[in-house]
């Protein structure tokens, strides 16, 4: 990786219902949007050459005001969507999750395997240069963390603050309970 990256779990989104928006079009709630304004100035610290996101409103609008604070665009790409496990809006979603990080090659049909979230994510991140601020999803982070060689598992990502900001750069990877 030739580039400083800094992925920025969104802020706190409209939570998944069924019959309500989808992962593309679920949007931050107003205590969301506040904390994505609160980000500015740490992240514009970083004086990013670059912003991307995942195409998902909540991850762009996580990152919308830092971009109208430098007066840059929004790239956004669809490899940096959060993974798509094939799990639908239940409220025992923590359980196929679990079950899911506890076999990181298994993928539900139609959907992809965390192990193949990792090769996905990794790849993207690779293409980057310079300093990189990158609107994102938890298991996406957690997954390009332990990628990297990270003893990340379901209890740390289930467990990642809305919003989270982690830093991977020549000097190391920092971010919170790293």
């Amino acid at each position: 990786m030739r580039a400083d990256i800094v992925l920025v779990r969104h802020a706190v989104p409209v939570y998944p219902y069924p019959g309500g928006p989808d992962d593309y079009h679920r949007p931050l709630t107003d205590a969301g949007l506040a904390q994505a304004s609160a980000l500015v100035d740490e992240l514009a610290a970083l004086r990013p050459d670059l912003i991307a996101s995942s195409p998902y409103l909540r991850a762009v609008q996580t990152i919308e005001p830092l971009a109208r604070a430098l007066d840059l665009p929004v790239h956004t790409d669809h490899e940096l969507r959060e993974w798509d496990s094939g799990i639908g809006p239940t409220p025992d979603y923590v359980r196929y999750y679990e079950e899911s990080w506890a076999d990181p090659d298994f993928a539900r049909p139609g959907a992809e395997s965390l192990n193949q979230l990792t090769t996905r994510a990794l790849k993207a991140l690779a293409e980057f240069r310079g300093t990189v601020v990158i609107g994102s999803h938890g298991t996406f982070i957690s997954r390009v963390l332990a990628g990297l060689g990270l003893a990340v598992d379901w209890p740390f990502s289930r467990d990642m603050p809305s919003p989270a900001v982690y830093r991977i750069c020549d000097q190391g990877i920092a971010g919170p309970g790293i």
